[in-house]
């Protein structure tokens, strides 16, 4: 299972972009409302999220936490008290981590970035404490998986739905959706 945070402010394009690819790629994606089910992205668009954070649950079926990116999204996550253990419990329990745009500065404050290769949107870079800042597109190391922004949401959606399957699963998977 994947838990997708979605705090006030978030990104809608990055969002629904990657919960969609994945869910497409076969995966069970849960989107995790921060503070309610109801929440408002940060162009206006009000995403129902299949649950809210009180109802998450941090156990062995966890496979992956995504964090897209935004503002105040960004900052909402970072200030959420269960997002914050939800990446401790992915760190520590070896799970993936993926977090696009300005998300990554969450994983940066956090230490969780030190020694590894990751991508964030332009001017976040100073964020990404201990980090090789890399302008790729998406940025794998590891468990670790980060990505720029809006334009690169397909991307990391591709990226992350060729770890969870194959690298020929994705690839069709980007032809049906006319992206490759």
């Amino acid at each position: 299972m994947i838990y997708a945070f979605l705090a006030d402010g978030f990104e809608e394009i990055e969002a629904v972009t990657v919960i969609d690819i994945l869910r497409r790629a076969g995966r069970e994606v849960v989107s995790v409302g921060i503070g309610g089910k109801n929440v408002r992205g940060a162009h206006g668009i009000t995403v129902n999220a299949d649950i809210d954070d009180s109802a998450a649950v941090l156990d062995e079926k966890l496979e992956m936490v995504f964090l897209p990116g935004g503002m105040p999204g960004t900052i909402n996550l970072e200030k959420s008290e269960f997002v914050q253990k939800a990446l401790d419990y992915c760190a520590a329990n070896d799970r993936y981590i993926a977090a696009i745009c300005a998300a990554p500065s969450v994983l940066g404050h956090k230490g969780i970035l030190e020694g590894k290769k990751a991508s964030c949107y332009p001017g976040f870079e100073k964020e990404l404490r201990g980090a090789n800042v890399s302008f790729d597109a998406v940025s794998v190391d590891g468990k670790i998986i980060t990505s720029r922004g809006p334009a690169t949401a397909v991307a990391m959606g591709l990226e992350l739905a060729e770890i969870f399957t194959s690298r020929e699963d994705a690839s069709k998977l980007g032809e049906g959706m006319i992206c490759m």
